[in-house]
């Protein structure tokens, strides 16, 4: 499968008329090479890839990369060994992800390598985006890690615990049950609190009637997991129930529009459009998905602006939700795998209310 993904890296150079390519980006070069560790630089030409990476790294470089040519720098000779491979390449002009380098870090490259330096953007963008099965697979296992320690962790909650209580719970279930590391931070919001789309667990106590909110993923063979739950402890309002079936309803109006062929912005309407109608547009404020991958945030989108068409094996969130201030809110989302006339639900717990 490496070699089918460099193949297509090189594919793209011929395209673009690229000579060579350098990648630093954490989960491309890991994309590429299935190297896990955190130091080593690709340059990847028609004809030659090379992983560059200093003493600590050789040895893990040997035995996890394949189709790499390992150079070894020394300390502070980072870039002779660069401006090495590319005059032993006949290489004149480097392409590098302006995404990935700091302005500093140009000015370094561009100070220290006799060659032209060529900016490109997001250049894996759309090839990491659309997943092969074994990607599909460990990013079903990621959920399915996230969904049982879920439920695990829902035994701690009553009223007394805080939020970070509970996402500590929440995160030890996922280590025991495999995870590698969180694949963000976990979001854990209750009471009025749950209003806040990015709420991180504080000392707050959970209380009788409270909301929360609980977005969360366990990251897993190098692939995240993503999904929120809403939950209600004790006592449940009218206005809970009214409030957490409406986003219940724009999701699954938004899962069964969900496609290949769609455009994200498309997809985003149908959830908005909906939540809109019910008097509580004013109150989704953040687009309906994301793609997701070796991180947790990456193509397609699925928002009000995003052209992004979907396409077969594509995975996005689908994550509507309604925010009140002072009062509290709902988000609920799941994983999707975009297939030709629908899709694949990677997420098997329950969306109905639960009232703790």
């Amino acid at each position: 499968m490496l070699i089918k993904r460099l193949e297509n890296v090189k594919k793209l150079l011929i395209e673009n008329k690229i000579e060579a390519l350098l990648i630093n980006k954490p989960e491309d070069r890991y994309y590429l090479s299935n190297f896990s560790g955190s130091n080593g630089y690709l340059i990847i030409t028609e004809n030659e890839n090379f992983f560059v990476t200093d003493f600590r790294y050789v040895e893990q470089a040997k035995g996890e990369t394949d189709g790499f040519e390992i150079v070894m720098y020394k300390r502070d000779e980072l870039f002779s060994a660069i401006s090495d491979i590319l005059k032993e390449s006949n290489v004149s002009e480097l392409a590098f992800d302006s995404t990935a380098l700091t302005f500093k870090e140009y000015n370094t490259f561009e100070n220290s390598l006799n060659v032209k330096l060529k900016a490109v953007d997001n250049v894996l963008r759309d090839m990491r985006s659309v997943k092969d099965e074994k990607e599909i697979d460990l990013i079903r296992q990621a959920q399915e890690i996230s969904e049982k320690a879920f439920v695990k962790m829902m035994e701690k909650i009553r009223p007394g615990v805080t939020e970070k209580e509970l996402s500590v719970e929440l995160e030890y279930q996922m280590l025991l049950l495999g995870a590698t590391k969180l694949a963000f931070p976990n979001i854990v919001a209750s009471g009025v609190r749950s209003s806040l789309p990015h709420g991180r667990a504080t000392d707050k106590i959970v209380e009788n009637g409270d909301f929360i909110t609980f977005d969360f993923g366990a990251y897993y063979k190098g692939y995240c997991a993503d999904m929120t739950r809403t939950v209600v402890v004790g006592n449940c309002s009218d206005k809970q129930k009214k409030i957490y079936n409406i986003v219940l309803s724009a999701q699954l109006a938004a899962l069964d529009y969900a496609k290949a062929g769609i455009s994200g912005k498309e997809l985003d309407k149908v959830a908005r459009e909906y939540i809109a109608k019910a008097g509580f547009g004013d109150y989704f404020g953040h687009g309906l998905g994301h793609g997701i991958g070796k991180v947790v945030h990456e193509a397609p989108s699925a928002n009000q602006r995003s052209d992004d068409i979907l396409k077969v094996n594509q995975i996005i969130s689908i994550e509507p939700g309604i925010y009140i201030p002072e009062w509290g809110g709902v988000r609920i989302e799941d994983l999707i795998v975009i297939k030709e006339n629908g899709h694949l639900n990677l997420n098997n717990l329950t969306k109905e209310l639960i009232v703790i």
